[in-house]
């Protein structure tokens, strides 16, 4: 099978086959995946694109459905709207839920988060965060490496216009 384009829920039809792909396998342009059926599935689409849990890729056979699969997490618990603004302030994807958020497994926001009072519990699950006012699925990983200290005192902006200042 082949898939050239993405479908974005609510899907006419029932899918004929199902593709799990973690956070990170769900940004794609072209690559061979598995399907839960065990047939090849080779995506071609156009660009990078971010695919999100029950998103499904069309193929000549019919839609392949997309599923986040299970992957290590931190649930997090605590003063939730504090936490989330510093979660947030790092671009780190978040999914909320009414008593707890969750996020990929990272030892540095793990202890950054216990740092501000949180209780913090790994476990293995779907990751599903929330993709904001710019997209329907994810936010991509974001880095503030660009190869030199910002001791300047000066910020940048990202995609989404909004500046931000950096303490060196």
């Amino acid at each position: 099978m082949k898939a050239t384009a993405v479908l974005r829920p609510p899907l006419a039809g029932r899918p004929v086959d199902r593709v799990e792909l973690d956070y990170d396998a769900r940004f794609l342009r072209r690559k061979l995946l598995r399907t839960r059926a065990g047939a090849d599935l080779l995506v071609d689409l156009p660009k990078v694109t971010a695919l999100a849990h029950g998103d499904a890729l069309l193929t000549d056979a019919g839609p392949v459905e997309v599923v986040a699969a299970a992957e290590p997490v931190l649930i997090v618990t605590g003063d939730l709207p504090r936490l989330a603004w510093h979660i947030g302030n790092r671009h780190t994807p978040c999914q909320i839920e009414p008593f707890h958020l969750v996020i990929r497994a990272d030892h540095v926001l793990r202890a950054m988060l216990q740092g501000l009072g949180a209780t913090v519990t790994e476990a293995r699950q779907p990751f599903i965060p929330e993709g904001g006012a710019y997209g329907p699925a994810q936010v991509m990983g974001h880095s503030h490496s660009h190869g030199h200290e910002h001791g300047h005192g000066y910020g940048h902006h990202h995609a989404h216009g909004q500046a931000h200042p950096h303490d060196g």
